[in-house]
């Protein structure tokens, strides 16, 4: 790969080992793919950011680099941490954990990272224009940007996405290159979507026959009319999850479908099958639900309104998590939403989600919309789960 006298001048460590090291990263990643050279890009959300995620050896990594001078050279963003960042107790977080989690967020902002903790950058303030070169990890929100916004990002881990934001570059491989956004397999939904639950047990039914046929990754999506921002961010989260997809297009909905060459590949989703993933996701009988979570990814101002509406009058049995952005809480709080929810006894979990919180042995049983939410609720913590519809859930809130 070849680097520009600037390039070169940061690799030298003229400005810094916390530079130099981004572009070490950088120009590692780019020999490995094949990359001819580093491009700018406009934007960066770094995942890594939960301490239980990273322990004690990430956090280390993350100092070093913000006491190497390193500074972020574009807008960067952060994903979910481990706890609500103002209400860590209300939600059952030990003081151990909060001072540990601290001590990353403020690593972070040192380096000049804006500590959103969210994994819906697109709502708070991160939005890439159509076609720009972005570099985000979080896998939810670059199969977004990819496909329903239209930039062009591959599925960055935390430090070469870090590395991103500290140098402004990224290599040139991957779904920054034309070739590469061109779908590899069509597929034929018969059936409607209404719920966010649908799009992500759809998500799941198509990602695992992705996964499973050797079909590409890049899916063209024939017959579904509409789609809400709230139902594509759930199609994102489920089929990155199940199928490893960073980028889909969507006939009529998203703004590259129209652009591209039909694939020679043909594939069908039945009704069937969606109903077959969204019972797979579904092995938690009701009496045993003793947690509820709605919110991965986080919750839009929409869907926090539905919640409050559902909510009025009602009490709250379980631990019901609503996680969702700060900004976004502002909002609520100004609205008057999150008095009616608390009211009801209904928690806040801003700046963090269910998958990320250290709460494995907590709770038996999660019922969720989010099909996300339920493959990390078993396979990281080892709960049973339930995916049902947005206002079911609310619903088995207060049962």
């Amino acid at each position: 790969m070849k680097l520009t006298p600037a390039e070169q001048t940061l690799l030298a460590g003229a400005e810094g080992r916390a530079a130099q090291k981004a572009l070490e990263i950088l120009a590692a990643l780019g020999k490995i793919y094949g990359a001819e050279r580093l491009i700018p890009v406009t934007s960066v959300q770094v995942s890594g950011v939960s301490y239980a995620n990273l322990g004690e050896a990430g956090l280390q990594w993350l100092a070093e680099m913000a006491a190497g001078g390193g500074k972020a050279r574009v807008l960067t963003t952060l994903n979910p941490a481990g706890m609500d960042i103002e209400n860590w107790q209300a939600l059952g977080i030990s003081a151990e954990f909060a001072a540990n989690q601290t001590r990353v967020l403020e690593a972070f902002a040192r380096m000049g990272v804006v500590t959103t903790a969210s994994c819906t950058p697109y709502l708070i303030g991160n939005l890439p224009h159509f076609g720009e070169h972005i570099a985000w990890a979080e896998s939810s929100a670059v199969c977004y940007a990819n496909s329903v916004l239209g930039a062009r990002s591959n599925r960055e881990g935390g430090p070469s996405a870090l590395a991103a934001a500290l140098t402004g570059l990224t290599p040139e491989y991957g779904y920054h290159l034309d070739e590469n956004r061109q779908p590899s397999v069509m597929v034929e939904l018969a059936g409607a979507l209404v719920e966010n639950s649908d799009f992500g047990a759809f998500g799941k039914a198509l990602g695992e026959r992705l996964e499973s046929a050797d079909l590409g990754r890049v899916p063209l999506i024939l017959g579904i009319d509409s789609a809400s921002v709230e139902n594509l961010k759930s199609f994102c989260a489920s089929l990155a999850t199940y199928g490893g997809v960073a980028l889909f297009h969507m006939e009529g909905i998203t703004p590259e479908a129209g652009q591209v060459s039909p694939p020679r590949q043909r594939i069908k989703i039945s009704v069937a099958e969606i109903q077959l993933a969204r019972e797979s996701l579904s092995d938690a009988p009701s009496p045993e639900i003793d947690f509820v979570s709605l919110g991965c990814p986080h919750l839009s101002i929409k869907e926090i309104a539905r919640i409050a509406e559902l909510l009025v009058g009602k009490t709250v049995t379980k631990e019901f998590w609503i996680t969702t952005a700060r900004p976004t809480k502002q909002i609520a709080d100004r609205m008057g939403y999150t008095a009616v929810i608390e009211a009801a006894g209904a928690k806040f979990a801003a700046d963090t989600c269910c998958v990320v919180a250290p709460i494995q042995g907590r709770f038996a049983a999660l019922a969720t919309d989010s099909a996300k939410a339920c493959y990390y609720a078993y396979s990281k913590n080892k709960f049973k789960t339930v995916l049902l519809p947005f206002d079911e859930v609310v619903k088995v809130s207060c049962e």
